[in-house]
Formats: structure tokens, C-alpha cells, sequence
């Protein structure tokens, strides 16, 4: 029971800071907001793998916190918006920015982590 109060409060939190970047979304047509919570949290979820963060702490961060500022859902659905406006370079770099930045930035955390 315990382990859902730590889900819920870190869901709680990484609800309202994804909401407050997402606010400040370019009007460029660039998915940005969502480019930059997936890259913090990919660069943070490795940082907590290195850390070897357990329990309690990864339930509130890990699963809870990130869980709710990270999106996968919405990078899929801006692609397919992007494609069906036939926006070809932003759809392309936005994909492809999205999975080589975000595992650079993952192994980066884990890399720190590790020597932490």
C-alpha cells in the first residue's frame, strides 16, 4: 500500500511539471515540450539505473514522477500529426532526435550514476 502512496505522489508532481513545460510549447509546430520531458527523463531514469535506485525512491521517482512527466504516447501522436501535415523534416527530426538524443542521454545518466 505504501509503494501506491509513493506512486501517487511522485505522479502528482511529474503531472504538474510536465504541464507547466508543456505550457511553454514553441509555436514553431515542433513538438519541443515533449522533446524536452522525454530527454530530461530519459537522461534521469538512467541516472537513477546507475544510482541503483530501489524501492520507496524509485517508486516515488522512477515509476511515479517520471512515469507522469514522460510521455511516449504523446511523442507517437505528434509524429503522426506531423506526417499527416505532410511536414517532412520536423517529422524526421523529431523521431529521429527523440531515440538517438534520448539513449545518448540515457546512457549518459547511467554512466554518471555508475560513478557517483
Amino acid at each position: 500500500m505504501i509503494e501506491i502512496i509513493f506512486v501517487s505522489i511522485g505522479g502528482f508532481f511529474g503531472a504538474i511539471c510536465r504541464f507547466a513545460i508543456s505550457r511553454n510549447q514553441t509555436k514553431t509546430g515542433f513538438p519541443s515540450a515533449t522533446l524536452t520531458v522525454n530527454f530530461i527523463g530519459a537522461f534521469l531514469l538512467g541516472l537513477l539505473l546507475g544510482l541503483n535506485v530501489k524501492g520507496s525512491l524509485y517508486s516515488l521517482i522512477g515509476i511515479g514522477f517520471m512515469g507522469s512527466f514522460t510521455t511516449f504516447s504523446t511523442l507517437m501522436l505528434e509524429s503522426v500529426k506531423l506526417k499527416r501535415e505532410k511536414k517532412k523534416k520536423l517529422y524526421y527530426s523529431y523521431l529521429l532526435s527523440s531515440f538517438t538524443i534520448g539513449i545518448i542521454l540515457a546512457f549518459c545518466g547511467l554512466l554518471l550514476g555508475s560513478r557517483i
